[in-house]
């Protein structure tokens, strides 16, 4: 059964949401343990809400449109009386008084939250190992990362922990995840989701989106969360479509009518295993009807670079309120050594002498990369490609730096564009899963979303 079909068994009264919680609170109790997924659990509060909805059905009474689903929710996305202390020390006893808006339009629609989740610290890392309350395992290939930032967002979903879970994607922060995990993981166009509420890492790259094992998932989670925020300065004031509507239509002619781009410069930076999975999902889409084509973009070499610089300057900016007066412990005093590293560089970069030379550079350089996402996008409806370059490493493995950083060299560029991205299991190499990236042009998730729910049903 998918996340819509459980749904409405819930609001059909063939399933309780009583049930679907005590489901998923005993797999977190057998599983957790091992795979570090949830920081905190609330069983108590998810059965109580449970009850409220079940008893307002026996009632006849009208429920919200999410009756029933259970959430996991990244550490560093504000949930009231919930410790949100982006897996830092520095907030470790930090209790959120208030709920960001994407919580309170979850709470709204009868979503009930059953837990925080794990994530690398301050959401600045690829493998979810940065965490002050230590790695999570990841449940499709045990004894790897699970990715990250988001990683456990991702394992939750993978072990069947929770219906759908919220993540933050600065440079591919939920697809990375999503690819390693095996899971669906959509990053919406930048500013179709609020980001009050949301612990910075980057503010003009960050973006809120759901995880879920089927396409049903990430329709349900976008109809709740996207849409105007007046009190979020980034949010866009627009009309956006019914996603949910995308998926109850014929899925396989979905293809039919898109041309499907290609870039030769993403196989090129990624492993021939992961290219062989890339390819064949290729030669799927073009068995349901797509037209692909391959293009060309020159400026790959540019996007990490450009993405770090802005990255650090902006990650120092936004953790200057956490100077231990209100908010714990002084950030440098007790942060890891991935998180002191952005805030030196950061404080660095911005030193008025250097801030022309380094920061300014690289806001021109998203222009240029942005425009050139533009072009490639004009004629097409998708490009698609792999969504990280390289398997998973080992936990505890340690790499350099720029070897982690590596990890999101193909996932950066929706960021820098600020157009929107997703990730699905495209196959595995090895067991290991591998995710097939599709990004589109601002404002066009939905054909993201579309193509998914056909490639989904192959």
């Amino acid at each position: 059964m998918n996340i819509l079909g459980k749904l409405e068994a819930i609001k059909n009264q063939e399933l309780k949401a009583q049930d679907n919680v005590e489901n998923f609170a005993t797999i977190i109790e057998k599983k957790n343990g091992s795979l570090n997924a949830f920081l905190e659990v609330d069983k108590t509060g998810s059965l109580a809400k449970a009850k409220e909805i079940d008893t307002k059905l026996n009632n006849g009474e009208k429920v919200g449109s999410l009756a029933g689903l259970v959430f996991g929710i990244k550490a560093n996305i504000n949930v009231e009386d919930h410790i949100i202390s982006a897996s830092s020390k520095t907030l470790e006893n930090y209790c959120s008084s208030y709920d960001a808006t994407v919580i309170k339009r979850i709470k709204e629609n009868d979503g009930i939250i059953i837990g925080i989740t794990n994530m690398d610290e301050f959401a600045a890392g690829s493998s979810t190992e940065s965490s002050f309350h230590g790695a999570t395992d990841n449940p499709a290939a045990l004894g790897r990362i699970p990715g990250g930032s988001s990683g456990g967002s991702a394992a939750a979903i993978a072990a069947e922990m929770c219906d759908i879970s919220l993540g933050s994607d600065t440079g591919g922060s939920i697809r990375n995840p999503a690819s390693h995990c095996g899971v669906i993981g959509f990053k919406p166009t930048y500013g179709a989701v609020s980001r009050q509420g949301l612990l910075d890492l980057s503010m003009s790259l960050d973006q809120i989106g759901p995880l879920a094992n089927d396409t049903t998932g990430i329709a349900i989670a976008l109809d709740t969360i996207v849409g105007y925020d007046e009190t979020e300065c980034t949010s866009l004031n627009q009309d956006f479509p019914v996603f949910t509507d995308s998926i109850t239509e014929n899925s396989e002619n979905a293809f039919k009518d898109m041309k499907i781009a290609t870039c030769k410069q993403f196989n090129e930076v990624t492993d021939e295993n992961i290219n062989k999975i890339i390819d064949n999902s290729v030669d799927k889409i073009t068995d349901l009807g797509g037209e692909v084509v391959e293009l060309s973009f020159d400026y790959i070499d540019l996007c990490l670079p450009t993405y770090y610089l802005i990255n650090y300057v902006e990650f120092f900016s936004s953790t200057r309120k956490y100077d231990g007066r209100k908010y714990g412990h002084k950030i440098e005093d007790v942060c890891g050594k991935e998180v002191l590293r952005r805030i030196e560089m950061g404080a660095y970069i911005s030193q008025q002498e250097f801030s022309g030379k380094y920061y300014k550079r690289a806001l021109q350089a998203r222009s240029l990369i942005r425009n050139e996402i533009s072009k490639l996008l004009k004629d097409v409806d998708l490009i698609i490609g792999p969504t990280v370059p390289k398997l998973p490493h080992k936990i505890g493995e340690k790499l350099e730096p720029m070897e982690m950083y590596a990890y999101d060299i193909l996932t950066v560029i929706a960021n820098l564009a600020g157009i929107p991205a997703g990730s699905i299991k495209a196959g595995e190499s090895n067991g290991i899963p591998v995710g097939l990236q599709l990004q589109a042009k601002p404002n066009d998730d939905l054909k993201i979303l579309k193509a998914m729910n056909a490639f989904e049903s192959l």
